[in-house]
């Protein structure tokens, strides 16, 4: 039996209070913001390339100029091209509630049409973004009141310390391999040296499948559901093939300055100290263009007027934070549809 639309008096009213705790958390999250100097932005959401990730799928649509002259464009998948351009201009410290768009993404943590709250510190470090994070994560419990969030199972304290857990022991501990074992000196995969201790370790491997195809297969069964257990967890220097936007470490350039923010098995946020070379920037979406060719049959366009803006860039680290999966987790929601306000119907 289908559940009656989210427009029903009852079931509005069954859902009010989780969207009413939404908006608690996105105005106490500004006013976080704002009481250290960050300037709220509004990136726009047509743009001439949705960006340049594989497993990124992105609405098409197209602008028919006034004397009839068509040109495709794109919803965007996250607001960091235009972010990125403002840093370039001279912005410091900036950040956007912004409505984002994803094709291919429905379920219960996922929807076509969410919010993500991105921001961006130009000349601080990736350290300092970290810290964001967690006290984004802390500040929406605090703003609900919950002592606990809890998601499939799973609990999670937001205002214990966090674990702090590199790609690399995070595989070793919870899959028993060795992954920097499969990376070359600059980080690229070797594909047969990771199949095999794939299959060592119970995993299938097909013919067809690329060091990053494995290393998602045992990121997902393996890892992702033991983070963010009893305490919230940063998962922590990335392969660099796995970090297309972030700079290399300068501890070990076999690994980028990328984390993520685990809480209850559930990804919360993904963060860079952002790459800044647009040669290297180039090269890393050609090659991501590649592999979307090759899985998907398609591509999207190269954003050369971002790779000019790159080279005006300052260092910078930022974060993209799944808004509507915190509050989920805050209001203790069962699915994302739940703390959106108009939820996209489900197919006929």
């Amino acid at each position: 039996m289908n559940p009656s639309p989210w427009w029903d008096k009852d079931r509005h009213a069954d859902r009010r209070p989780a969207l009413l705790a939404r908006g608690a958390v996105k105005r106490a999250a500004r006013a976080w913001f704002e009481a250290r100097d960050f300037t709220e932005v509004e990136c726009g959401a047509l743009v001439v390339s949705p960006g340049n990730e594989a497993h990124l799928h992105a609405f098409t649509t197209e602008a028919i100029e006034t004397g009839g002259a068509r040109r495709a464009l794109y919803l965007h998948t996250s607001p960091e091209f235009a972010a990125k351009r403002l840093l370039a201009a001279g912005e410091t410290r900036i950040f956007d509630f912004a409505r984002v768009f994803r094709n291919r993404e429905r379920g219960v943590l996922h929807a076509p049409e969410f919010t993500m709250l991105e921001w961006y510190r130009a000349n601080e470090t990736y350290e300092s973004v970290v810290a964001d994070s967690l006290a984004l994560l802390r500040l929406a419990a605090d703003t609900t009141g919950a002592s606990t969030f809890s998601f499939r199972g799973h609990d999670c304290d937001p205002r214990e310390e966090a674990e702090r857990l590199s790609v690399a022991d995070a595989f070793t501990h919870h899959a028993g391999i060795d992954l920097l074992a499969t990376l070359s000196a600059r980080g690229e995969g070797d594909r047969d040296h990771l199949a095999t201790k794939a299959r060592r370790a119970g995993f299938d491997v097909a013919d067809d499948d690329n060091w990053a195809d494995i290393f998602s297969k045992i990121l997902v069964a393996r890892v992702e559901p033991k983070l963010g257990a009893g305490r919230p967890t940063i998962l922590c220097e990335y392969p660099r093939c796995e970090a297309a936007l972030a700079r290399a470490s300068a501890r070990d350039p076999r690994v980028a300055e990328r984390f993520e923010l685990y809480a209850c098995g559930v990804e919360l946020a993904n963060g860079f100290g952002e790459l800044t070379d647009p040669v290297e920037q180039r090269a890393r979406f050609a090659a991501e263009m590649d592999e979307k060719s090759r899985i998907y049959g398609e591509r999207y366009p190269i954003d050369e007027d971002f790779l000019d803006a790159l080279a005006h860039m300052p260092q910078a680290s930022g974060v993209a934070l799944g808004f509507d999966r915190l509050v989920m987790l805050a209001t203790g929601a069962r699915r994302i549809d739940d703390v959106l306000w108009t939820p996209l119907p489900p197919s006929p």
